[in-house]
């Protein structure tokens, strides 16, 4: 299929579960984990896509929220059964979410959009800003070969090193930064106001990092606000460092119905055209974006 409204990652093969809240705890301040019986998308979903979920049988909030996958977890058998989700309690979704907490019903569809590159890398460096460290516990997971995920047979290893570079307005916010460092990771943190030191902002400090690495074969992913990520892309531009961004874009259908989350994507005529955060996305090249 080609033309405008052609991708790779179309919610066909999406399943769409009922289920329960079986377990919900807190992170960090207003940042909390869930975890959600969904063998079916448990046994499918890879780093980096996400799901939709709402409150099951209301209607007010009507529409779902995009939640990236935080993990996936194994029952007694050993075959993928739940899958854990994180967010921030910030509007109304997500504060009832957290306030309802376990035994709430909840109607689950994906795995949605595509996924981060699984290719093999000397060094992967996982940029995230706010909640955007929501897509990389599974990345770093599957990098190191501490897990696998979807229909790849076992867990294999494609990264030497991961490092997580991440930020958050204050210390307090800084959220499973034990778990990443649980599984291998080098972490490098800051916070805006200074209440975890260094006193700086994300992508400064993959500057830093970048800097005391010299020249080596990485590749950057990044997630977080808009404007830090428009700047972590044009630094790997200019150190010519692969570098994938994966978009936070408001969704209200998550299917690439609705069109409200498009985003601008260069053509490789250098031209830019719409293209749906969902379907085409979340993840792109981050010299495909049009900031």
């Amino acid at each position: 299929m080609a033309g405008a409204l052609a991708a790779a990652h179309y919610a066909d093969q999406a399943a769409q579960v009922d289920s329960i809240v079986n377990a919900c705890d807190r992170l960090a301040r207003d940042t909390f984990r869930i975890r959600c019986h969904a063998p079916a998308i448990a046994s499918q979903i890879q780093p980096g896509q996400f799901v939709m979920i709402r409150l099951a049988g209301q209607s007010d909030p009507l529409i779902g929220r995009a939640l990236a996958l935080w993990d996936v977890v194994h029952g007694s058998s050993g075959q993928p059964e739940e899958i854990e989700l994180v967010f921030i309690a910030k509007g109304k979704f997500t504060t009832l979410l957290a306030a309802q907490g376990p035994g709430t019903a909840v109607t689950i569809w994906g795995p949605l959009g595509n996924g981060f590159s699984q290719a093999p890398v000397d060094h992967l460096l996982m940029v995230a800003g706010g909640i955007g460290q929501t897509p990389f516990l599974a990345l770093a997971k599957a990098a190191l070969g501490r897990a696998h995920y979807g229909r790849r047979p076992a867990a294999t290893p494609f990264a030497r090193q991961v490092t997580l570079v991440y930020g958050t307005r204050s210390a307090d916010l800084l959220a499973g930064v034990d778990q990443f460092e649980a599984v291998g990771c080098r972490t490098h943190l800051c916070t805006d106001d200074g209440s975890w030191a260094p006193k700086l902002r994300v992508p400064d400090l993959l500057a830093q990092v970048l800097d005391e690495l010299g020249p080596s074969d990485c590749r950057i992913a990044c997630c977080g606000p808009e404007p830090m990520m428009e700047r972590v892309a044009e630094l790997s531009s200019a150190r010519r460092i692969p570098c994938e961004i994966s978009l936070e874009t408001p969704m209200a259908c998550g299917i690439g119905i609705c069109f409200s989350c498009v985003a601008k994507i260069r053509q490789s005529d250098g031209q830019w055209d719409y293209k749906r955060t969902c379907v085409e996305g979340p993840i792109f090249a981050a010299e495909q974006i049009v900031w």
